[in-house]
């Protein structure tokens, strides 16, 4: 059945159109795409943002694992390094600042109607992908491959089994959730 999938191109992209416009849905559902929200978390003043993340992490790990297990899917971890997560992180982090979302709540935001997130979010992201596409030979070159750690995963670097993996961290982001609560946030 998925063998079949992955050779229609059209009916790919039309499952990757709607899950793009169901997570966009549910990013504005969960009030993520909202600059007063954002800025609430980065301000350590609301924690709505890092609660919708998590859980989409949990709901993420539960689903996908089982299909992994029954040979449904393949996981293909990107290979990554220090420098391409530095370079990757400041790119983000200067939009982020700039403009008070990332990529996906700006587009969420644009769909809920967010001028600023139209004009500044879309305008900076494809600046940013230009910008990068500019210095992609410089970053290929001198920056990509320092402290190069490879494809590996979370479950490699703690040495234990799928799992003890998922079910490791969806304790520890739910116990996490309980002293949000308690702490008030």
């Amino acid at each position: 059945m998925l063998k079949k999938l992955h050779e229609r191109r059209r009916v790919q992209l039309l499952l990757g159109l709607s899950m793009g416009i169901f997570f966009g849905f549910f990013l504005q559902k969960g009030q993520v795409t909202k600059y007063d929200v954002i800025m609430g978390q980065l301000l350590l003043k609301d924690f709505t943002v890092v609660k919708v993340i998590l859980t989409a992490i949990v709901v993420g790990m539960l689903g996908i694992y089982p299909l992994k297990r029954m040979g449904l899917v393949q996981l293909h971890p990107k290979p990554g390094s220090i420098g391409s997560t530095v370079v990757g992180s400041l790119i983000f982090g200067i939009g982020f600042a700039l403009l008070g979302y990332c990529p996906g709540t700006a587009v969420g935001a644009v769909g809920q109607g967010s001028l600023d997130a139209l004009f500044g979010g879309v305008t900076g992201i494809l600046v940013g992908a230009a910008l990068y596409s500019v210095i992609y030979p410089f970053v290929a070159k001198f920056v990509q491959d320092l402290g190069f750690f490879g494809e590996v995963t979370l479950q490699e670097v703690f040495h234990v089994s799928e799992v003890k993996m998922v079910l490791g961290m969806t304790m520890f982001i739910l116990a996490f959730f309980v002293l949000l609560e308690i702490f008030g946030f």
